[in-house]
């Protein structure tokens, strides 16, 4: 499993380390780049997979139940945390209560579990989209305030989820040539976003930071730790209940690092946390998986 965990990661690591390279090689305008993955790839891919989206009710409220558990949870640590020492909560949280369920947790739970594993990990991915582009950009833009509400009012990445989950519960269907459209320009989300990771990386660096540990515990430990307590509160048994154990402890999102460099926050930690979580989870992930299925 460590080899399939290395070979699924090879993608993004590779994407990593090209977006450093040419950020060296090249003059490329990181603001330019973040825009366009933000405010318009990101807003087609999200759009699309929510507009084409065959979910079950029963399973997406239940989904959405655990989902919520796990991110409001990490949260209020990372708010605990960043209150115990001094740390600005912008910078520190994102990584910790948001996980990469999308890009590598849907081929992860696919090749773990078929077909039945990865439509309940998209489920999980779609709810935690959500939560990325409300409670993310109030996080980074001016917290939970009347002007923070503004800015993520403001977003195309929150009116595309607004409209795709409004447009998929009304039953709206698009012409096959818009959806393929929509679908070919958001296909490149996921990629330029780890790309502008590497960018960033170059331009900002890394640099030593204590609470990188902290964060990891709080990525890997804490949120498997939250995700048993949501199945358990919840009562949710079977693969369901695997994944997302899985899920809850996988390696910190992308764009977790790309939201705070739209909102022109320090990304370090963030950066840092993507990193080497990223790193770490070729053998994180085989544990999770062997604890999540136990029991």
């Amino acid at each position: 499993m460590i080899v399939d965990s290395f070979y699924m990661l090879l993608p993004l690591i590779l994407l990593v380390l090209g977006g450093f390279a040419f950020s060296r090689l090249f003059a490329l305008n990181e603001e330019t780049l973040v825009r366009s993955v933000t405010d318009f790839f990101m807003p087609m891919l999200v759009f699309h997979a929510l507009i084409t989206s065959r979910i079950n009710l029963v399973q997406t409220l239940k989904m959405g139940a655990a989902v919520s558990i796990v991110v409001l949870t990490l949260l209020l640590l990372s708010a605990l945390y960043c209150r115990w020492f001094r740390l600005d909560f912008r910078t520190f949280t994102l990584p910790i209560i948001f996980m990469n369920s999308g890009f590598l947790g849907i081929p992860l739970m696919e090749l773990w579990g078929g077909v039945t594993a990865m439509n309940l990990i998209i489920i999980y991915d779609q709810v935690q989209t959500l939560y990325i582009f409300t409670i993310g950009i109030l996080v980074v833009s001016a917290g939970f305030t009347f002007k923070g509400l503004a800015e993520m009012v403001k977003s195309p990445l929150l009116w595309a989820v607004v409209i795709g989950f409004a447009g998929r519960s009304a039953g709206v269907h698009l012409p096959s040539t818009w959806l393929r459209a929509i679908e070919y320009c958001g296909a490149s989300a996921p990629a330029l976003a780890t790309f502008a990771l590497g960018c960033s990386l170059n331009k900002h660096g890394l640099r030593p930071d204590p609470h990188l540990i902290a964060g990891l515990i709080l990525r890997f430990v804490f949120g498997f730790a939250a995700g048993w307590a949501a199945v358990s509160i919840l009562g949710i048994d079977g693969t369901a209940r695997a994944v997302i154990l899985i899920a809850s402890c996988l390696p910190s999102a992308v764009f977790s690092v790309v939201l705070p460099l739209r909102y022109g926050i320090d990304s370090r930690f963030a950066a840092g946390m993507v990193l080497l979580s990223t790193i770490l989870s070729i053998f994180t992930i085989p544990i999770a998986i062997y604890l999540g299925t136990i029991g």
